[in-house]
């Protein structure tokens, strides 16, 4: 039986500001783009929170629900530092850890020594060192696997440790929510309502072939988390999908010869992004988003060739945003770019199976 955890900083790029400077403590901080400049919040302290402040929400929203709320621009460095900080912290308990962003990651705790082999000692410790340390809050889930463990987290934030034992889960995802469920967005959310299923006990008495003809592969997954089944390891080393560059503009693009200008530097940056995992992942395919003035969006892909000069080709980024653009035919707020990615070492283990 594995012993997970999910270590979740609390409000964390806001949390770190705060710290920095005490005079935004306990006072509604954002952390986020300008909203003279169409920025969007990327996180918000919890007194922010109370008045609807949330991740994602344009940042013109946020000051509209909270007008004394003090946005600040993210120091991604700064979060970084920390983030480090608390990777060092996690060292000292597990051999596997698997990040998911700067500031959570999943921790495998089973064969460890330490608060004599108790995970939710070892949580406990592992927030309170936090604390004391960085100055910060972290939250805790404890549970047998992975989709457990990150439930567990968000149960008692901020500043909270929650434990599910192996005797417990059976009865624990009863009630569960099926938006709990990572995957479950508004829509699946509604889909599944429309069968009937709000809670995981609900989902459980829904027959796997019914769940996989309506979501396909993906409903063979909900069946067995909505019985508190996750199988998946803790990856020290995550595979990533894709890289990519988006920009908002102040003001919109008008036309498809303002998109197409604007498009060149979004492939510089993209191509100096991906020097940095050059070492590790090869590109399959280049894409292209848009999102216009409506808010609705689109996104178009291409295949790309096995030779690295025509990754970053401007002219087939080119031709895949005037292919994209028509959908809409509107003005733009939002422009990007971006590679489809696969680990080198795939490439590696197809030549050998080759040869």
């Amino acid at each position: 039986m594995r012993k997970i955890l999910h270590i979740d900083a609390d409000s964390f790029y806001a949390s770190v500001e705060a710290r920095e400077d005490p005079t935004l403590l306990g006072r509604p901080i954002a952390v986020g783009g300008s909203a003279q400049r169409r920025g969007v919040i990327a996180t918000s302290s919890y007194e922010a929170r109370k008045f609807g402040v949330r991740s994602a929400m344009a940042s013109s929203r946020a000051l509209t629900l909270c007008p004394d709320l003090i946005i600040l621009a993210p120091r991604f460095e700064l979060y970084r530092e920390v983030s480090g900080q608390m990777q060092r912290i996690f060292r000292g308990y597990a051999d596997l850890i698997e990040p998911l962003s700067l500031d959570e990651a999943f921790l495998d705790v089973t064969g460890s020594d330490c608060c004599n082999g108790s995970a939710t000692l070892i949580a406990q410790e592992i927030r309170q060192r936090i604390k004391n340390e960085l100055q910060i809050t972290v939250s805790a889930g404890v549970a047998p696997n992975k989709f457990l463990a990150k439930v567990a987290s968000d149960w008692n934030k901020p500043d909270g440790v929650f434990t599910i034992p192996p005797d417990q889960v059976a009865d624990f995802v009863l009630d569960l929510p099926v938006s709990k469920i990572n995957g479950v967005g508004k829509v699946t959310a509604k889909n599944l309502a429309a069968m009937g299923v709000v809670t995981c006990g609900d989902l459980q008495r829904v027959l796997v072939a019914d769940l996989a003809k309506r979501f396909g592969k993906y409903g063979r997954r909900l069946s067995e988390v909505a019985r508190g089944v996750d199988d998946r390891p803790v990856q020290s080393w995550r595979i990533r999908k894709s890289i990519s560059v988006e920009n908002t503009y102040a003001e919109d693009i008008a036309n498809l010869v303002g998109v197409l200008a604007a498009l060149d530097p979004l492939i510089e940056e993209l191509e100096r992004r991906f020097t940095k995992v050059e070492k590790s992942y090869f590109p399959t395919k280049r894409f292209v988003k848009i999102k216009y003035r409506d808010f609705s969006q689109t996104t178009l892909e291409q295949s790309v060739g096995s030779s690295g000069e025509s990754w970053f080709d401007s002219e087939q980024f080119r031709q895949l945003m005037a292919a994209a653009w028509p959908r809409g035919a509107k003005p733009v707020r939002l422009l990007g770019a971006g590679l489809r990615l696969q680990p080198l070492r795939s490439k590696e283990q197809a030549q050998l199976s080759l040869f």
